[in-house]
């Protein structure tokens, strides 16, 4: 009789929970997945300034005067760019600076010279830590020299700007998200043009610049 009655009431509670809450689901564990957090894109357009100094070699040696010899300019240089990412990036350059007059003889005569430069180029960047990169620039670009001579003035641009591959080496650093810091050596041109059919004039141009850039 004893185990009749137990049954019974096992019976019944069953009955209870299930007019209460029907049927029990299993508990699921519950997983969070951890968000994922993207970095930063390094793409965007930037400018920039810097101040150079101008190395220009050059070398007359058939025509009515014979020049050669170095000489240093100052210069100053802008920039505009766009960073594809961060191995890479697509810049302009224009050089600018006022004619220094130059005893290119070596007797005492002046000769006004001045220069202007600009290049196009493809800039391939390794950043060696989160703020340094180091990077080489290589393109196209043209030099416009101008000397004025006693008779007459051998113009770099009487048949067109001195046009010609452009390349260089430099590294930046990263002062915050926006502003930067750089220094690098341009090639800006290097050949041997022949002007007016009767004046070789071997030309090798290099800045040096020292500049800061600003990333939108």
């Amino acid at each position: 009789m004893k185990k009749l009655t137990l049954s019974i009431a096992a019976i019944a509670a069953m009955g209870t929970f299930a007019v209460a809450g029907g049927d029990i689901a299993p508990v699921e564990p519950v997983v969070e997945t951890p968000a994922v957090v993207e970095a930063p894109s390094d793409a965007g357009f930037y400018v920039g300034g810097a101040y150079g100094l101008a190395k220009y070699s050059l070398d007359i040696s058939k025509g009515p005067v014979s020049i050669s010899g170095d000489e240093n300019f100052n210069e100053f240089m802008i920039l505009a760019g766009y960073k594809i990412n961060q191995y890479v990036a697509i810049e302009g350059r224009y050089w600018f600076g006022s004619a220094d007059d130059i005893d290119w003889l070596g007797n005492g005569s002046s000769y006004n010279t001045s220069i202007d430069a600009w290049g196009i180029y493809v800039k391939p960047m390794y950043p060696v830590t989160d703020a340094v990169d180091v990077y080489a620039l290589l393109g196209y670009g043209s030099v416009d020299s101008t000397i004025k001579t006693p008779n007459a003035d051998i113009v770099g641009s009487a048949n067109g700007s001195d046009d010609g591959i452009s390349w260089g080496l430099g590294a930046s650093y990263a002062v915050n998200d926006n502003v930067g810091v750089f220094v690098d050596w341009i090639r800006n041109y290097d050949d041997t043009v022949t002007y007016n059919n009767n004046i070789d004039v071997d030309e090798t141009i290099d800045t040096l610049n020292f500049g800061v850039t600003y990333k939108f």
